[in-house]
């Protein structure tokens, strides 16, 4: 089976600073893959390079093939037919990533709309929202029908990060990017959203690549991961046996890290 994406010495640079450096790996379709390490390592890069998103002046080398295409070089229209459809991402903090001006209903309806398009289905006002309002059911938000009427100020971060959930499973996508999709959220809203994530990501058989420096969060969240340091790959393999036996120094100190904050926890008072 073709990989869903491929990415084969992956180099980023910022006025000759090397920022991610031959970075390769793949994700194959249903496949979960995590991606972790500290602020800086290039996660967040990798992702943005993997749909075309990497902001002007940054200098891309190597392959990124999404769904067979070629990202790497190519115009931003020649690439606008895969976001979504292919590809879709979830960022870290909602409040941004959703227009502060439109309703939830209305911004949900915008990426229904434009699926129904594609795929030849009706794009009446009721007919999406009838979508949408199923959509924010899917994602468990409570009284769909009044946040489909809110505002993103006016409901909570855990809501939001629902609604921008929704969003991206609009376009329907064969690949869903999580961007560090609950570290603007509280303890117990983060559970709730992982568990979420991981229920439809089996419902949709959708690959997932999600992004995250917490590795208890990863640990139970993907089947393979890799780890980055400085923008280069420093370890990768099965989630248990890198967790269980990191082979890197790095990496042993992640995990030490981890266990050394569950233990303390456990032992608080």
């Amino acid at each position: 089976m073709n990989p869903l994406l491929h990415i084969e010495n992956l180099s980023v640079h910022a006025g000759g600073k090397a920022l991610v450096s031959d970075i390769s790996f793949a994700v194959a379709p249903g496949e979960r893959l995590g991606l972790i390490g500290e602020s800086g390592s290039g996660k967040s890069l990798t992702a943005l390079a993997t749909i075309g998103l990497l902001a002007d002046g940054l200098k891309v080398s190597g392959s990124v093939l999404l769904n067979g295409r070629q990202v790497v070089g190519a115009r931003d229209r020649d690439l606008v037919p895969l976001r979504g459809a292919t590809a879709a991402v979830v960022f870290q903090e909602p409040l941004t990533a959703l227009d502060p001006l439109m309703k939830i209903g209305r911004q949900v309806g915008q990426a229904v709309r434009r699926r129904a398009k594609r795929d030849g289905r009706p794009t009446d006002a009721t007919s999406v929202m009838s979508e949408v309002l199923d959509l924010l059911d899917q994602v468990a938000l409570p009284q769909p029908q009044r946040i489909a009427e809110s505002w993103p100020h006016e409901i909570s971060g855990g809501q939001r990060q629902r609604a921008a959930i929704a969003m991206a499973l609009a376009c329907k996508p064969k690949l869903l990017i999580a961007d560090e999709p609950t570290t603007a959220l509280d303890v117990t809203t983060q559970a709730e959203i992982l568990r979420l994530l991981g229920q439809l990501v089996r419902e949709r058989n959708m690959a997932l690549l999600f992004i995250s420096h917490d590795l208890p969060v990863v640990a139970g969240t993907v089947d393979r991961v890799i780890v980055l340091r400085h923008g280069r790959v420093v370890e990768q393999g099965p989630v248990s046996t890198v967790f269980r036996e990191p082979s890197h120094d790095y990496t042993r100190s992640l995990v030490a890290a981890a266990r050394a904050f569950d233990n303390a926890l456990e032992n608080a008072p």
